[in-house]
């Protein structure tokens, strides 16, 4: 079931499939639901499944005014969980997603469950050399250019995160660019994008307050030839949350298209309880 509901930040669109227990699935930049495609078929055959895009990407609403930092859409998230009354949630998070979801469980962390952990990050990124460097690009004329003119970060950035470019067929990559057709539509590319170093002390404050989800039971999926996240990434986590079960996977940023079965089994082996 697609459909929308009303926030503050604008009209969300999810998806609803299945009944049980929640897995709420939250995808990060420039991807949207369609990310967890086959997850949500799979899944909802024994779980309620349930995939947001956020207010600015895919098929939500894309207010010109909404600033689109990831603090804002994590504020979204969580009005959202309460709005639909989620609890018992299995909280699946990727790239932008990580800090966005994390920080709306945190908000409310008798609700939380369990946590899946793809590629992501919850710490600071101004010590970050290879951050700083894309923000200066992206801060400036070319970026904004590239982002809001050529939509540079479905078109290209996307692509660079597949470690098999394969994986990517040209019929799928539609679906990432179809969503932003025009200067408008990409502002929330755009300014989330602006975020990856301008909301560096928030993904500090989110970093220290990851106690409150840290006994949890938590599953990392990782694609090991991530240009973006590199293996440095997952020693972070895997150093915060020694007790983490893992699944390492020979391929890119967007473990869910380049591993999707893996991926997959991985998740069902954690959601039956078994190591």
């Amino acid at each position: 079931m697609n459909t929308n509901t009303k926030l503050e930040g604008g009209a969300m669109h999810y998806v609803d499939e299945g009944e049980g227990d929640i897995i709420l699935f939250v995808h990060g930049t420039p991807t949207w639901s369609f990310l967890y495609r086959d997850f949500i078929k799979n899944m909802s055959k024994n779980y309620r499944a349930i995939a947001i895009d956020h207010i600015g990407f895919g098929l939500s609403e894309k207010p010109v005014h909404f600033e689109g930092r990831p603090q804002d859409h994590a504020k979204n998230l969580s009005a959202f969980i309460q709005k639909l009354d989620l609890k018992n949630i299995t909280l699946v998070v990727h790239d932008f997603g990580g800090p966005i979801g994390l920080a709306a469980g945190m908000d409310q962390p008798e609700r939380i469950k369990q946590v899946v952990l793809f590629n992501t990050w919850l710490w600071e990124t101004q010590s970050n050399e290879a951050i700083q460097k894309a923000d200066k690009i992206i801060q400036s004329f070319l970026g904004r250019f590239l982002y809001l003119r050529y939509n540079f970060s479905p078109r290209v950035l996307l692509k660079k995160g597949f470690a098999d470019k394969t994986k990517l067929s040209k019929e799928i990559h539609r679906q990432y660019i179809k969503p932003f057709p025009d200067k408008n539509s990409r502002l929330g590319l755009y300014r989330i994008a602006q975020s990856l170093a301008g909301s560096s002390e928030w993904y500090s404050d989110q970093w220290e307050k990851l106690q409150v989800l840290q006994d949890k039971p938590w599953l990392i999926i990782w694609g090991i030839k991530d240009e973006f996240f590199t293996p440095e990434f997952l020693d972070k986590w895997t150093e915060r949350l020694p007790g983490a079960a893992k699944a390492v996977y020979q391929c890119g940023h967007f473990v869910q298209e380049e591993c999707t079965g893996e991926a997959i089994a991985a998740m069902r082996k954690f959601l039956n309880g078994t190591k």
